[in-house]
């Protein structure tokens, strides 16, 4: 394909510009929600986006039309981590899942894609994408019904909170299933939006610290501090993540009819995921990797120029220092977050599933069912292995044992033969 179909353009357009800003409209809501559900700093995520993005074009040397924004892949597992070891030392496990990334483009520009396929097949990823959901589900719960995540302290009334959840759910589901055109992009907006509304409504909201902040501030940057745990826990979704950028890549590729795995190459823009997920989360903010909200968009709105996406970086930077931004995302009540993260985590649990069942693999084999058996048990089940400095649990410890018992058990001749 000619490599100039769809050029940067860096000339200033007016229309451009605006795109731009819908583009980051699009996208705030996953981009500010993760920093939400895990206690980060939103504005630092809207910072960190914007630089992951600039980092991103210039490793794929601007030619992919994408923009970089928060996981609710690291959703759970962030909020696991900041519990347990507290936020610089789940920055650190976030930032080496750049590495992760940079160690997929190793592979695929040596070994091909296929090959990292056969390492992180369905019977892996998709238990491994279920437990993510499944795990931490009772912090949803717990949220819900005004409690904090790991439900030891009451917030707010257990009626009112249920309530306001129950609006903030309601509205997303209504939004998903029948909202027309550039709204059906932004449910969980919407749904936070009502539910917000709702907690004003119920007197449950404080905007003092809204009142009293400046317009300009310089967001909370926080740095890692080494936490091997926190890695091991991160390593599997981040290989997750990463295979699920290749589908990520070939989607907008289809979309704008070029093939970006083969230029600028998915090995460059596995290493820009990489790069911006390791800045991002070196100064307090989620991995920035790509993700199909502004693929949707794009598709939409049929505008393929990647300059698009230098504009909306620049805006996404310049919101993080206004303050009352900051301040305003951080007064949503828990409740209403709560009342999302009940359908965002069963999203992605059926997600998981989904790709389980589609690998058209025999699930009922022994083998295929030990293995998804013992990935799925372990985390659900809490098991740990070893102690202090040493221990190893939840999602990192059922993926590795998947990634083993994948290369130890023999396949069936059935399958075998199917592959051949």
């Amino acid at each position: 394909m000619n490599k100039q179909q769809h050029p940067q353009d860096y000339s200033f357009k007016i229309s451009d510009c605006l795109l731009g800003f819908q583009t980051l409209f699009i996208a705030i809501g996953a981009t500010v929600m993760v920093p939400l559900l895990t206690g980060m700093d939103p504005s630092v995520a809207l910072f960190t986006a914007g630089i992951g993005t600039l980092i991103f074009q210039l490793m794929t040397k601007g030619q992919i039309p994408v923009f970089l924004g928060s996981s609710f892949a690291f959703v759970p597992a962030t909020i696991y981590g900041i519990q347990t070891w507290g936020l610089p030392s789940t920055l650190f496990g976030l930032a080496a899942c750049g590495l992760v990334y940079h160690f997929m483009s190793i592979l695929t520009l040596t070994k091909g894609q296929e090959f990292v396929n056969r390492m992180f097949p369905p019977l892996i990823t998709g238990p491994i994408i279920m437990n993510i959901g499944l795990v931490l589900a009772p912090v949803a719960i717990n949220m819900a019904m005004g409690k904090t995540g790991n439900g030891e302290i009451e917030l707010f009334n257990q009626n009112t909170a249920l309530l306001v959840a129950t609006i903030s759910l309601v509205a997303t589901i209504v939004t998903r299933l029948f909202g027309k055109g550039r709204l059906k992009l932004i449910p969980i907006l919407v749904g936070i939006t009502f539910g917000y509304i709702a907690s004003l409504w119920l007197n449950i909201v404080d905007l003092s610290k809204v009142d009293a902040a400046p317009w300009f501030q310089i967001p909370h940057f926080t740095t890692p501090s080494v936490n091997w745990h926190a890695v091991l826990l991160m390593i599997p979704i981040a290989a997750v993540s990463a295979i699920e950028h290749i589908g990520d890549i070939m989607a907008i590729g289809g979309i704008t009819r070029r093939n970006y795995l083969r230029y600028p190459g998915i090995h460059r823009s596995l290493m820009g995921d990489g790069f911006a997920s390791i800045a991002a989360s070196s100064i307090g903010g989620p991995p920035s990797i790509t993700y199909a909200e502004v693929t949707a968009g794009v598709a939409i709105t049929k505008t393929y120029n990647p300059g698009i996406m230098t504009w909306a970086s620049l805006f996404a930077i310049s919101l993080a220092f206004v303050g009352k931004v900051g301040l305003f995302l951080q007064s949503i009540p828990t409740p209403v977050m709560g009342g999302i993260l009940i359908l965002l985590f069963g999203a992605i649990t059926v997600t998981g599933l989904h790709l389980l069942t589609q690998s058209q693999e025999d699930l009922m084999s022994p083998r295929n069912m030990t293995i998804v058996g013992i990935v799925l048990i372990i985390p659900v089940g809490g098991l740990t292995l070893g102690n202090g400095n040493f221990a190893i649990s939840g999602i990192g410890l059922g993926g590795l044992v998947g990634l083993l018992l994948n290369i130890i058990l023999p396949e069936s001749k059935e399958s075998k033969a199917a592959i051949t």
